[in-house]
């Protein structure tokens, strides 16, 4: 009788009697007026001293070790078969309520009706667990009773929630985050309480606030007159009691918190920062941050004067703020990141955005993201034939520029950028857009005329320091692990723009070829000795590359230097003849060192004898003054500036040597053929047709009958005016040999070795016959270079021509070659 009446004692009081099937009837009153009634079946607690009574007479049986047993498993089954259904019945309802202040009501009443009917098994859990600390009771092993109790709540009531439930959930929180937000708007700019003053992105992600619904309050989307934020909030505050005291409130509230975070980031971000570069947003959001945080400290704080915080709380928080403030850098990333190719294209004003980026990417695993995104930006709106080299290579120094900035170990730009530098090396023009760049003849070109223009540059003749002459150890910053292992860091840090452009190829022989090329045509078209640019642009180009390689250009240099004091010692000589003994016209001779300067365009031309005449007494004057040489003349190139005089008018014109040489054949016969022109100034009819349009269009000759040119002494108004089309050739030509023919040229040098090398050793193979040209003839100053590919392209064309044989992997010539 004694061990059944402490059992009895300690049953009612540990769980309800109606959980021992001891009382019938309703447990709590039902929902619907906002809150649940008092238990009515309630036990008077007995005092602490009965309890203890109780629990001795059962430790006399040494059956105080299922006690906990037993409460846990009479939860589990009140939890079964009547907590869990009695809740979801509640829930239930809501599909049938269309009001959300209603939804919320309901909402608050279910949970309600769920604490109290726990209510007494968590203060008997808080009884328990003292006896446990006092040794009174055994415990339960590894997991402490109040675990498995919060456990068996969560696995019971919520292991799978219903979607209206979900909706609910996030319905709520949803709004209460907009009535905060809008509150926290409101009491930092002193604003009325239903105003839309709430932020850009609380507005925009509510369309029934804007346009000319402005009766309706910004926080709970109701008329003025019927606002309920101040309930919804108060009900928000319930709700997360409740929650806390169950330990259901991460459980309950964590996926719809997270969701109405993640959004609310994401629409902020796409209205204030997408497409916006020269602003950084960071500041900005972390403020905006802060106030969420504030959110989210009445979701896991307790609220009110009195409350205290749990360090399991504060733990909670701190989790949320870092959580928050990660994903924020995670999609601010992610979008600057889907920009980076306008990012790069509006750098430096977008280099807020760089920044941004920058710093987001220091707290993110996102590298291989950037990687692939800007590769194929890349390879998508810039790298293919629609888009000029000109726009490729500026962007590329845009880049160059933005992504050092992101990140100055320049990783990113290496990885990243590598197609630009694969698809520049198929472009034909890649050099010489990059010289005259360089030299500030190309349009925008003005990043790299600054950049040869800095004080300090770094030098392309000897390579870059190694790692190992870093002089403060304390410095050195280890490379990313995408680095390249095979290059120098401290190489790839120090690398400028144009060290960047040269590497391209490899080689800076390229360059240097393609700068004589266009110095060669720059002096020949200027006709008055003036160097002073090409000189600086050398200097600074010698500071780059070397003084070596500039020696030719340097030569060139001199070659015009030397010629303006020759002509001077000329001109002065021949003014001191008599009048009958000097020229009949003033000659000014630009004298080229032949092996210091690029190929000449060669056009053959016979000159008229008067300036032969004049030639041969200019040559005559030279190898006075220069013993032991000679001039060879250009016939074709150079400017004649001459006055035509005909009945009515007179015009003067700078022409080329062609030209004048075709209209002073007309001083001696009005009438000429092309046949006959052709004959006397050995110049091809094709060519000498599209020569004399530029007489035609001035009015001096005209064509009639087709084929024949007539000089027009008078001038004809009356006659209607014949448009001429000039053709674009004439207009600028170059004094150079074109890339093509000098290829040709120094393809036909090549040949000319692989026949001498196969006529030897009859038969070889690709790569011996490139290693033996890269030796014999890819020598000197001036390199000629032929890579592998394009020596294979060139003898497959010789075996089509039937000039070689391939077979077995070896090329020989034919028997019959000689």
């Amino acid at each position: 009788m004694e061990l059944s009446a402490a059992w009895h004692t300690l049953s009612t009081a540990l769980v309800p009697p109606a959980a021992l099937g001891l009382v019938s009837g309703d447990r709590c009153a039902p929902p619907g007026a906002g809150q649940a009634a008092p238990r009515p079946e309630a036990a008077v607690p007995l005092q602490d001293a009965e309890l203890r009574a109780a629990l001795d007479v059962l430790q006399c049986y040494d059956l105080h070790s299922v006690v906990e047993e037993w409460f846990i498993e009479v939860l589990q089954t009140d939890l079964q078969a009547n907590i869990a259904p009695e809740f979801w019945n509640c829930i239930g309802q809501y599909e049938n309520t269309a009001e959300e202040p209603q939804c919320a009501a309901l909402l608050l009443d279910a949970f309600s009706l769920l604490k109290c009917r726990l209510e007494p098994y968590l203060n008997s859990l808080e009884l328990l667990e003292n006896w446990t600390k006092a040794g009174l009771l055994l415990g339960t092993g590894a997991q402490t009773l109040q675990e498995k109790v919060y456990t068996m709540f969560k696995a019971i009531l919520f292991f799978s929630t219903t979607k209206s439930f979900q909706e609910m959930i996030q319905q709520f929180y949803s709004r209460t985050f907009r009535i905060y937000m809008r509150q926290w708007k409101k009491g930092e700019d002193g604003t009325n309480e239903c105003e839309s003053s709430m932020s850009e992105t609380e507005q925009e992600s509510d369309p029934e606030e804007g346009g000319g619904e402005a009766q309706l309050c910004a926080g709970c989307s109701s008329k003025r007159e019927q606002c309920w934020c101040p309930e919804a909030m108060e009900q928000f505050q319930q709700l997360n009691d409740i929650l806390r005291r169950l330990n259901l409130l991460e459980r309950v509230s964590a996926e719809a918190v997270t969701s109405i975070l993640h959004r609310m980031i994401e629409e902020r971000m796409e209205q204030r920062c997408r497409g916006e570069y020269e602003h950084s947003f960071l500041n900005d959001f972390q403020e905006w941050i802060e106030k969420v945080i504030g959110w989210l400290s009445r979701v896991f704080l307790q609220d009110g004067p009195l409350a205290q915080s749990s360090p399991e709380a504060s733990s909670t928080l701190k989790r949320w703020r870092c959580h928050v403030q990660r994903f924020f850098y995670r999609i601010y990333a992610s979008m600057r990141i889907e920009e980076l190719f306008s990012i790069i294209r509006d750098f430096p004003e977008s280099k807020p955005a760089v920044e941004d980026l920058k710093f987001c990417l220091e707290r993110t695993n996102q590298r291989q993201q950037l990687l692939s995104s800007l590769k194929s930006a890349l390879e998508i709106r810039l790298l293919h034939p629609g888009v000029n080299t000109s726009d490729i290579i500026t962007l590329y120094i845009s880049a160059i520029k933005a992504l050092r900035e992101l990140d100055p170990s320049m990783v990113i730009l290496e990885v990243a950028c590598e197609p630009i530098r694969k698809y520049l090396r198929t472009r034909e023009d890649t050099v010489r857009q990059i010289v005259a760049g360089l030299t500030g003849d190309a349009e925008g070109s003005g990043d790299l005329a600054n950049e040869l223009s800095k004080a300090d540059p770094v030098t392309l003749e000897n390579g870059q320091e190694s790692d190992d002459d870093i002089s403060e150890p304390g410095d050195w910053v280890p490379d990313p692990v995408d680095a390249d292992p095979g290059k120098s860091s401290s190489k790839r840090r120090s690398s400028d723009i144009i060290s960047l452009l040269v590497s391209i190829y490899g080689s800076k022989d390229l360059f240097i070829n393609e700068y004589r090329t266009l110095l060669a045509d720059r002096l020949l078209h200027q006709f008055n000795y003036s160097a002073e640019r090409e000189i600086r642009n050398v200097e600074l180009l010698k500071l780059r590359f070397g003084e070596a390689q500039m020696h030719y250009c340097e030569v060139m240099l001199k070659d015009m230097a030397d010629s303006r004091r020759i002509n001077a010692n000329i001109r002065d000589e021949e003014e001191k003849l008599p009048e009958e003994e000097r020229p009949p016209f003033s000659l000014v001779a630009i004298i080229l060192s032949s092996e210091f300067w690029p190929p000449l365009k060669e056009e053959k031309l016979e000159l008229p004898e008067q300036v032969k005449e004049a030639m041969e007494a200019y040559s005559k004057k030279y190898e006075k003054l220069k013993a032991m040489r000679t001039l060879n003349w250009k016939y074709h190139l150079g400017l004649v500036s001459l006055d035509v005089e005909l009945a009515d008018r007179t015009l003067s014109l700078s022409v080329s040597p062609v030209h004048a040489a075709i209209i002073l054949h007309f001083q001696t016969k009005s009438t000429w053929t092309l046949t006959e022109l052709s004959e006397v100034l050995k110049v091809p009819v094709t060519s000498l047709k599209r020569k004399m349009t530029l007489w035609l269009q001035q009015g001096v000759l005209r064509e009639e009958p087709e084929g024949t040119f007539t000089v027009i002494e008078e001038e004809q108004k009356d006659q209607v005016e014949k448009v001429v089309l000039i053709d674009s050739d004439e207009e600028g030509d170059s004094a150079m040999a074109s890339q093509a023919d000098q290829k040709e040229e120094e393809l036909q040098l090549f040949w000319t070795y692989i026949q001498a090398m196969l006529t030897n050793l009859e038969s070889l193979s690709l790569e011996r016959i490139h290693s033996m040209l890269k030796m014999f003839v890819m020598t000197g100053p001036v390199v000629t270079e032929i890579d592998i590919q394009e020596l294979q392209g060139f003898l497959q064309k010789k075996v089509r021509d039937q000039q070689l044989i391939y077979s077995g992997g070896v090329y020989r010539l034919p028997k019959n070659c000689n």
